[in-house]
C-alpha cells in the first residue's frame, strides 16, 4: 500500500520542466508559437523537443506591424489535430490547477 502511495506521490511531482507537460497530458494547453500565433487545444503528445500533437485547436495569428504601421487585426482558425514543431515553440502554459 505504501508503494503505491509513493508511486502515485512521484507521477504527480514536477521535478523538470518536461514533468509540468508529462502532466498536462489530455488537457487543454496554451502554446504560444513564433510568428505572433497563439494555439489552445488538447494535449494528446509530446516529447523531448517539445513537438507535439494537439486536438481540437483554435490558432489565432495576431499580425502586429506591417510597413511600420500597427495592425491589430487577429485571425481564428479551428484545426482538428496539428502537429507542432517544438523548435517554434516559445510558451507552454499548462491548465490552471486547484489544490
Amino acid at each position: 500500500m505504501a508503494d503505491d502511495k509513493d508511486q502515485q506521490q512521484t507521477t504527480n511531482t514536477v521535478e523538470e520542466p518536461l514533468d509540468l507537460i508529462r502532466l498536462s497530458l489530455d488537457e487543454c494547453i496554451y502554446v504560444k508559437m513564433r510568428n505572433d500565433r497563439e494555439l489552445q487545444g488538447r494535449l494528446h503528445a509530446y516529447e523531448q523537443h517539445l513537438n507535439k500533437i494537439l486536438g481540437d485547436v483554435e490558432e489565432t495569428v495576431s499580425p502586429t506591424e506591417i510597413d511600420e504601421e500597427k495592425i491589430y487585426k487577429s485571425t481564428k482558425q479551428n484545426i482538428p489535430i496539428p502537429f507542432v514543431q517544438g523548435d517554434g515553440v516559445v510558451l507552454v502554459t499548462p491548465p490552471l490547477r486547484v489544490s
